[in-house]
Order: C-alpha cells, then structure tokens, then sequence
C-alpha cells in the first residue's frame, strides 16, 4: 500500500502538455470499464496507469467510475489508433456522416472538418460554433448525436439540464459541448447559458461565479468555457452578435434519405469509437506543429466570418479543399449582409452615405435624416420616427458622432470615413434603394 503522503501527490488528469512536449490524454476501454492514460512522446504513443513528473507529482487518469464516463455522457478514445493521410480521415468521417444522417452537402463537409478542429482546438484562439436549427423531427438531434459522437472529450447535454453542472464539466474536461434543444423557456436559464457561449469562443474570457463556502464566505470562481460546441434548437439566439458565431444547417427543408436507418444501430457507436481511436492519434501529430494561418484571411468576407473561418481552414492541408469551403460558406456571410441591409441602420447609412457623397456640406442635421427616412422607409414601420428614434441608432447603434449646432443636432462630415466603412459592412454599398416591405 502507498503511503498516505504519495496519495497527495496525484493528479486526476483527463488531458495535459508537459514541457518536453509530450502530449497526454485521457482513454476508456468499454469493454474492460478502465481508464488509462495515453502518451504521446513526437513518435511514439504509449498507454499507461500513471506517469510521474520530474517534480514528483503523479498524474493518474479519471476513474471509469466516473458519473460522466460511466453513463456515455462523456465520450472518449480507447487508444490511438493510425489513420493514414488527413484526406483519408476526412473520406472516412464524411462517409460515416453520410451513413447516418442527412445534411446538405455543404454542411457535411464542414461538419467533417469541424470533427478535425475539435481535436486540436486548444492551438486557436477562436472558434466557431455548428448548429442545427429545425422544428420537432426535422433530424437535428440524429445529427448532433451522430456529429457529436466523434468530436474531442464530447460532453452531451440538453435544455432539461441544469446550468451548473455544464460549467463545472466543461471546465474539468475542457471539451467540446453537445447541446440539445438550446431553446429556454426562462430567462435566467438562458442568460446563463448564453454566458457559456458568449464567452466560450475566445480564449481568455472565462466565466465568474460566486459560491458559497461551508463557512458562508463567498468565494468567487473563474470558469473555463473556451471551446468548440454544437447545438441543436428550433430557434435563433437574440443576440446577434451571438448568432455570427454559428455556422447553421436548417434541418427539416428536404425529404429523408430512403437509406438513412430510423434507429441508430449499434454498429454506428462501434465506427464512432473507432474513428475517435484514429482521431486522437490525428492530435498527437497534429497539435505541436498546427497554428492559425493568418494567410488565409480572405477580404472578400466579413471579419467576423474570417475569425471563425480561419481556424477551420487552418486544419485542411489542400488549398483546393480550402477554397471549396470559403464558397460553400460564403452564403451565411451573405445571410448576415441581407439581414443588415434591411435594418434602419442601413437605411439611415444610406442616407447619409447619399448627403454626405456631395463634398460640400459640413454637417448634416438629424432632421434632415429623420424626414428623408420617414419619407423611403417610413411605411415600413408601426411607430412614428422620430429625430430622437433617428439620434438613438446614430449614437448607439452606428457609433457615430452628433453635436448641436445652431440649436439643432447634427453628424459632422468628419464621419465621412466611418460611414464609408460602415457602409461596407452593412452592405450598403452594393445593393440599390431597399424595397418597401
């Protein structure tokens, strides 16, 4: 029996880089119901009960017994298991999605290549989200148990669950959330789970909660949410800044596939494990070397899909597979840029980009913008536009400048330049005089 003195000194460990490189990762064998650690040196992988550092400390693996592990809700590897070329894992993950669920073409692929980026999502410092959107059996959870079945450490959970222990799993494990049915009834449920994926794309942004220790102190704790999720709903988030994070697939707009079982099989949980076996061995020999390649920004897309876009890009080795995937998500950036270009702030930017264009005005007023809008768009709207309506966008939304002249608000000619850009991002630029609803 080991002393006391050396249990102190063990770690449960699920996933650790040492600093002379060696990636280890947490494993479970089904059939034996045990962990194991896997070790990967920059050749060779190896399994192990336990490895010891320089420093004495003992890192040992999660227990089978484990809740999460125990009860499928937490996914992992057997072993490392060799998987040839990237392109023939890629084959293999889109032949087994086509297998068992029915996605566009387009999101299948990006599907599979999402898979790959979750195995080596700690070399980013941002990440996009997948989501399935549909009504009830339009197939969004066949797809996010089928997808999510093969992504890194795949934590599953759904809308019955309460928040908080999605917190502590995701920040014991660090992996990738399998979400379902996202859509909350209440909203403090939903606040806190928007905290989760506000703030889980970025590196950096952990999440603060207070608890309250057994000598009723608080006892404030940072929570690690960065990583890669998918979700499936029947809604859209209400926050826009939120819903640019996702690259969707809308289920239930087609007719099933005959071939698509009705019921998984169990051999589809037997090809999943297989293929997370080759996957993990894809991270041993992926991860040191993998970065985002900033040469991939392409300036014909927002920047906002260009920060989630280029780690997924980052991970395809083929400029000609790189480049059939910035098309085939070039329609959610052109979602985004019709979507805007209907707001009132593209309105109002036209507008203004309009008075502006002639060179020889200082300023222009705020009523004057308020009239010509009520004028184009004004049918469009049930409530009155008024110059503080008008002001409100300018200021809070636009970000421009205002100031009062001669007793009247106005934006100066110095926002030209602001405008112009603004003008871009909201496609304003390059789309004629809206069409009145």
């Amino acid at each position: 029996m080991e002393h006391p003195k050396d249990d102190r000194s063990k770690t449960l460990t699920v996933s650790r880089l040492l600093l002379d490189g060696r990636i280890i990762e947490l494993v479970f064998a089904e059939r034996q119901r045990k962990t194991m650690l896997a070790v990967y040196d920059g050749q060779d992988s190896m399994l192990t009960d336990a490895v010891t550092l320089d420093s004495g400390e003992r890192l040992v693996p999660v227990a089978a017994s484990n809740n999460l592990i125990r009860h499928h809700a937490l996914l992992l590897p057997e072993m490392p298991a060799p998987y040839g070329s990237t392109g023939e894992l890629i084959e293999a993950i889109q032949a087994y999605l086509v297998r068992y669920v029915d996605l566009s073409e387009r999101f299948q692929r990006i599907a599979s290549y999402y898979v790959l980026l979750t195995w080596v999502y700690d070399a980013f410092n941002e990440l996009p989200y997948l989501r399935l959107r549909g009504d009830f059996g339009s197939g969004k959870t066949r797809a996010l148990i089928v997808i999510g079945s093969l992504c890194y450490k795949a934590f599953f959970a759904s809308g019955a669950s309460t928040v908080s222990p999605i917190f502590h799993t995701l920040d014991t494990f660090r992996g990738t959330l399998i979400f379902d049915e996202a859509d909350f009834r209440f909203s403090d449920e939903k606040s806190e789970l928007v905290k989760i994926f506000n703030n889980g794309n970025a590196k950096g942004f952990p999440v603060l909660r207070t608890a309250v220790t057994a000598k009723k102190e608080f006892d404030p704790r940072a929570f690690n949410v960065f990583g890669p999720k998918i979700v499936a709903m029947r809604r859209s988030f209400e926050d826009q800044a939120l819903e640019s994070r996702f690259l969707t697939e809308e289920m239930g707009q087609r007719s099933l596939r005959d071939d698509i079982p009705i019921n998984l099989p169990d051999a589809q949980k037997e090809e999943a494990r297989l293929l997370r076996n080759q996957l993990l061995m894809y991270r041993f020999q992926t991860l040191a070397h993998i970065r985002a390649d900033e040469s991939l920004v392409d300036p014909s897309l927002s920047p906002r899909l260009n920060q989630i876009l280029v780690p997924l890009l980052s991970v395809i080795d083929d400029a000609e597979l790189r480049e059939d995937l910035r098309e085939s998500v070039q329609s959610f950036d052109q979602d985004l840029y019709a979507e805007r270009s209907a707001s009132a702030e593209a309105g109002i930017l036209e507008i203004l980009a309009e008075s502006l264009a002639e060179g020889s005005r200082a300023s222009i007023p705020v009523a004057e913008l308020t009239a010509a809008f009520a004028g184009r768009f004004g049918q469009e709207y049930d409530r009155p536009i008024t110059n503080r309506f008008i002001g409100g966008i300018l200021r809070k939304r636009l970000r421009l400048s205002t100031y009062k002249s001669h007793g009247v608000y106005v934006v100066p000619a110095t926002e030209r330049e602001k405008v112009n850009q603004l003008c871009v991002r909201y496609g304003v630029t390059e789309r004629g005089p809206r069409p009145v609803a």
